[in-house]
Protein backbone atom coordinates (compact mmCIF):
# COMPACT_ATOMS: atom_id res chain seq x y z
CA UNK A 1 0.00 0.00 0.00
CA UNK A 2 1.42 3.43 -0.83
CA UNK A 3 2.07 5.17 2.19
CA UNK A 4 3.70 8.32 0.79
CA UNK A 5 2.66 11.42 -1.87
CA UNK A 6 4.46 11.48 -5.42
CA UNK A 7 6.20 14.05 -6.79
CA UNK A 8 3.60 15.98 -8.29
CA UNK A 9 2.36 18.67 -10.37
CA UNK A 10 -1.23 20.07 -10.30
CA UNK A 11 -2.56 22.55 -13.07
CA UNK A 12 -5.90 24.19 -13.47
CA UNK A 13 -6.50 27.27 -15.67
CA UNK A 14 -5.27 30.06 -13.28
CA UNK A 15 -2.46 28.36 -11.34
CA UNK A 16 0.54 25.23 -10.66
CA UNK A 17 0.60 23.91 -7.44
CA UNK A 18 4.00 21.98 -7.67
CA UNK A 19 7.06 21.41 -5.21
CA UNK A 20 8.75 23.87 -3.05
CA UNK A 21 11.71 24.93 -4.62
CA UNK A 22 14.69 27.05 -3.20
CA UNK A 23 14.18 30.47 -5.15
CA UNK A 24 10.71 30.61 -3.55
CA UNK A 25 12.50 31.76 -0.13
CA UNK A 26 12.28 35.30 -0.68
CA UNK A 27 8.64 35.24 -1.86
CA UNK A 28 8.06 32.74 1.30
CA UNK A 29 9.03 34.35 4.00
CA UNK A 30 7.79 37.86 2.52
CA UNK A 31 3.90 35.59 2.95
CA UNK A 32 4.62 34.58 5.91
CA UNK A 33 5.16 37.30 7.34
CA UNK A 34 1.73 39.26 6.67
CA UNK A 35 -0.45 40.26 9.70
CA UNK A 36 -3.23 37.69 8.84
CA UNK A 37 -0.75 34.60 8.66
CA UNK A 38 0.47 35.83 12.11
CA UNK A 39 -2.87 36.08 13.83
CA UNK A 40 -4.30 32.99 12.30
CA UNK A 41 -1.07 30.46 12.17
CA UNK A 42 1.57 29.04 14.26
CA UNK A 43 4.25 30.54 11.83
CA UNK A 44 7.35 32.31 13.86
CA UNK A 45 6.95 35.83 13.94
CA UNK A 46 8.79 37.41 12.58
CA UNK A 47 10.02 34.83 9.72
CA UNK A 48 13.07 34.77 7.83
CA UNK A 49 14.24 33.53 4.47
CA UNK A 50 16.64 31.15 6.38
CA UNK A 51 13.41 29.79 8.02
CA UNK A 52 11.84 29.23 4.29
CA UNK A 53 14.81 28.07 2.98
CA UNK A 54 14.87 25.53 5.81
CA UNK A 55 11.01 24.61 5.39
CA UNK A 56 12.00 24.40 1.65
CA UNK A 57 15.08 22.29 1.90
CA UNK A 58 14.26 20.21 5.53
CA UNK A 59 11.00 20.28 6.86
CA UNK A 60 8.95 19.74 3.34
CA UNK A 61 11.27 16.73 2.06
CA UNK A 62 11.16 15.01 5.46
CA UNK A 63 7.02 15.43 5.72
CA UNK A 64 6.61 14.19 2.14
CA UNK A 65 9.67 11.23 2.89
CA UNK A 66 7.85 10.10 5.74
CA UNK A 67 4.01 9.93 4.58
CA UNK A 68 2.93 12.62 6.92
CA UNK A 69 1.99 14.77 4.46
CA UNK A 70 2.66 17.43 1.07
CA UNK A 71 3.33 20.59 0.86
CA UNK A 72 2.92 22.88 -1.95
CA UNK A 73 3.97 25.86 -3.59
CA UNK A 74 0.55 27.77 -5.56
CA UNK A 75 1.84 30.10 -8.48
CA UNK A 76 0.24 31.80 -10.95
CA UNK A 77 0.58 29.87 -14.39
CA UNK A 78 1.06 33.28 -16.74
CA UNK A 79 3.56 34.54 -14.18
CA UNK A 80 4.75 31.83 -12.00
CA UNK A 81 4.73 34.47 -9.31
CA UNK A 82 4.46 32.27 -5.74
CA UNK A 83 0.57 33.29 -4.85
CA UNK A 84 0.06 30.89 -1.44
CA UNK A 85 1.09 27.38 -0.15
CA UNK A 86 -1.11 24.32 -0.07
CA UNK A 87 -0.70 21.92 2.75
CA UNK A 88 -1.46 18.57 3.67
CA UNK A 89 -0.97 17.13 7.23
CA UNK A 90 -1.72 14.39 9.53
CA UNK A 91 -2.34 11.96 6.63
CA UNK A 92 -3.85 8.78 7.50
CA UNK A 93 -2.92 6.00 5.00
CA UNK A 94 -5.36 2.84 6.30
CA UNK A 95 -8.44 5.79 6.65
CA UNK A 96 -7.08 7.36 2.85
CA UNK A 97 -7.11 10.78 4.99
CA UNK A 98 -5.70 14.07 5.43
CA UNK A 99 -5.91 17.44 6.77
CA UNK A 100 -5.71 20.29 4.43
CA UNK A 101 -4.68 24.13 4.90
CA UNK A 102 -3.95 26.84 2.49
CA UNK A 103 -2.30 30.07 3.00
CA UNK A 104 -2.44 32.99 0.22
CA UNK A 105 -0.17 36.22 -0.24
CA UNK A 106 -1.73 39.44 1.05
CA UNK A 107 -1.73 40.81 -2.59
CA UNK A 108 -3.27 37.70 -4.12
CA UNK A 109 -6.68 37.71 -1.75
CA UNK A 110 -9.67 38.17 -3.17
CA UNK A 111 -8.92 36.74 -6.23
CA UNK A 112 -10.20 32.89 -5.59
CA UNK A 113 -7.19 31.29 -5.35
CA UNK A 114 -7.79 29.70 -2.14
CA UNK A 115 -10.65 28.27 -3.06
CA UNK A 116 -9.10 27.16 -6.68
CA UNK A 117 -6.23 25.88 -5.37
CA UNK A 118 -8.13 23.98 -2.23
CA UNK A 119 -10.71 22.45 -4.78
CA UNK A 120 -7.81 21.03 -7.52
CA UNK A 121 -6.01 19.38 -4.31
CA UNK A 122 -9.05 17.67 -3.20
CA UNK A 123 -9.85 16.91 -7.00
CA UNK A 124 -6.40 14.77 -6.98
CA UNK A 125 -6.27 13.41 -3.70
CA UNK A 126 -10.21 11.85 -4.27
CA UNK A 127 -9.19 10.56 -7.98
CA UNK A 128 -5.46 9.93 -8.36
CA UNK A 129 -4.92 9.16 -4.66
CA UNK A 130 -8.22 7.04 -3.91
CA UNK A 131 -8.70 9.55 -0.34
CA UNK A 132 -12.22 9.00 1.42
CA UNK A 133 -11.95 12.41 3.65
CA UNK A 134 -10.18 15.55 3.75
CA UNK A 135 -10.39 17.74 6.83
CA UNK A 136 -10.13 21.13 7.67
CA UNK A 137 -9.68 23.38 10.82
CA UNK A 138 -10.63 27.12 10.96
CA UNK A 139 -10.23 29.62 13.65
CA UNK A 140 -13.42 30.31 14.97
CA UNK A 141 -13.18 34.21 13.87
CA UNK A 142 -11.08 33.43 10.77
CA UNK A 143 -14.19 33.60 8.38
CA UNK A 144 -12.24 34.07 5.64
CA UNK A 145 -10.78 30.73 5.91
CA UNK A 146 -14.50 29.13 6.88
CA UNK A 147 -15.34 30.99 3.54
CA UNK A 148 -12.95 28.91 1.59
CA UNK A 149 -13.95 25.26 3.09
CA UNK A 150 -17.71 26.22 2.17
CA UNK A 151 -17.32 27.04 -1.46
CA UNK A 152 -15.38 23.68 -2.29
CA UNK A 153 -18.08 21.96 -0.34
CA UNK A 154 -16.88 20.98 3.14
CA UNK A 155 -19.14 20.74 5.95
CA UNK A 156 -19.14 21.93 9.26
CA UNK A 157 -18.68 18.95 11.42
CA UNK A 158 -18.24 20.57 14.98
CA UNK A 159 -16.46 22.80 17.48
CA UNK A 160 -13.42 22.00 19.20
CA UNK A 161 -13.32 23.95 22.01
CA UNK A 162 -10.46 25.68 23.51
CA UNK A 163 -8.34 24.16 20.68
CA UNK A 164 -6.69 26.36 19.28
CA UNK A 165 -3.99 29.26 19.96
CA UNK A 166 -4.16 32.62 17.50
CA UNK A 167 -2.46 35.92 18.01
CA UNK A 168 -3.07 39.45 18.22
CA UNK A 169 -1.15 42.49 18.65
CA UNK A 170 -0.91 44.50 21.99
CA UNK A 171 -0.60 47.80 22.40
CA UNK A 172 3.07 47.78 21.92
CA UNK A 173 3.20 46.40 18.64
CA UNK A 174 4.46 43.00 19.71
CA UNK A 175 1.81 39.44 19.54
CA UNK A 176 0.40 37.83 22.70
CA UNK A 177 -1.33 34.60 22.36
CA UNK A 178 -5.27 34.11 22.59
CA UNK A 179 -7.58 30.58 23.08
CA UNK A 180 -10.06 30.11 20.68
CA UNK A 181 -12.17 27.30 19.26
CA UNK A 182 -11.77 25.15 15.97
CA UNK A 183 -14.67 24.85 13.75
CA UNK A 184 -14.04 21.09 12.08
CA UNK A 185 -15.00 20.53 8.39
CA UNK A 186 -15.16 17.45 6.70
CA UNK A 187 -15.12 16.73 2.99
CA UNK A 188 -15.71 13.92 1.38
CA UNK A 189 -15.79 12.62 -2.67
CA UNK A 190 -19.28 12.95 -3.09
CA UNK A 191 -19.01 16.60 -1.56
CA UNK A 192 -17.44 17.42 -4.53
CA UNK A 193 -20.35 16.53 -6.52
CA UNK A 194 -21.52 20.08 -8.64
CA UNK A 195 -18.75 22.38 -6.97
CA UNK A 196 -16.57 23.05 -10.14
CA UNK A 197 -19.50 23.67 -11.92
CA UNK A 198 -20.51 26.32 -8.97
CA UNK A 199 -17.02 27.85 -8.84
CA UNK A 200 -16.98 27.80 -12.94
CA UNK A 201 -20.24 29.98 -12.94
CA UNK A 202 -18.65 32.26 -10.18
CA UNK A 203 -15.90 32.84 -12.45
CA UNK A 204 -13.04 30.05 -11.36
CA UNK A 205 -11.37 27.89 -12.61
CA UNK A 206 -13.23 24.39 -13.25
CA UNK A 207 -10.39 22.50 -15.18
CA UNK A 208 -7.67 20.44 -13.02
CA UNK A 209 -4.66 18.20 -14.61
CA UNK A 210 -2.16 16.93 -12.85
CA UNK A 211 1.17 15.20 -14.01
Amino acid sequence: MTTTFPDISISTDRLVLRALEAADAPALAEMMNDEMVGAWTAVPQPYSEDAARRWITGHAPAERAAGRGLDLAVTEFLTQRLVGVVQLARTDWRVRSTELSYIIAPWARGEGYASEAALATAQWLFTAQEFERIELRTAADNTASQQVAQKIGCISEGVLRNACIARTRTEDGSWTELRTDFIVWGLLPEDLDGVADQMAEAGYSSYTDWS
